[in-house]
């Protein structure tokens, strides 16, 4: 992973208010760039959710969780970019949104992903793991989100909807995420 990506986190985490905490949500890729920068500021985040997140121990990324066909796929792909160190954005119907006017300002929004953000290892030095998490799994599943948050002793929640199920279903989503606790909806709730 760039580390760029978990800097840019942080620095948003050190504009936190003393004694507030935050509650950090990653959708794929970003599971692995929330829970490094969790880890780099564990005391400014009271919960992290992972949205179809990857997500793993330290020295993990994502082509070491990811199936191997995903990893030829991909690799492929930035071969045929043309520099080889580039991926090319996939379609948005690839991610599960197929409406047309969502499709067309989703597609003129991406842009190629360096490919060694898909191979770059965390680097985690344990604090992350002392945060509380929930995972969110789309269904139906593309790949083992719901065993990534499991496996790090996160609460698990199925939703139905596509990868992209923010763009596509998001009053599900965010109700699940208002619900996540640490949220102050969920803290308000749990007071009254």
């Amino acid at each position: 992973m760039t580390r760029r990506a978990p800097r840019t986190v942080t620095a948003a985490l050190d504009s936190v208010p003393e004694g507030e905490e935050v509650v950090l949500v990653g959708h794929s890729y970003a599971g692995l760039v929330v829970r490094e920068a969790a880890d780099l500021r564990p005391g400014a985040v009271g919960h992290l959710v992972l949205v179809d997140g990857w997500a793993g121990p330290d020295g993990a990324s994502m082509f070491g969780l990811a199936p191997e066909a995903f990893v030829a796929a991909v690799r492929a792909a930035a071969a045929t970019s043309g520099d080889g160190k580039r991926i090319p954005p996939p379609p948005p119907a690839a991610f599960g949104v197929v409406d047309a006017a969502d499709s067309a300002w989703l597609a003129g929004l991406l842009v190629p992903q360096t490919l060694s953000t898909f191979t770059e290892a965390t680097r985690l030095s344990g604090a992350v793991d002392r945060i509380p998490g929930t995972a969110v799994h789309c269904r139906p599943a593309t790949y083992p989100f719901d065993r990534f948050g499991a496996a790090l002793g996160y609460r698990t929640l199925a939703l139905d909807g596509p990868h992209d199920v923010m763009l596509t279903d998001p009053e599900p989503l965010a109700r699940l995420l208002l619900d996540a606790p640490g949220h102050p909806a969920a803290l308000r709730e749990q007071e009254a």
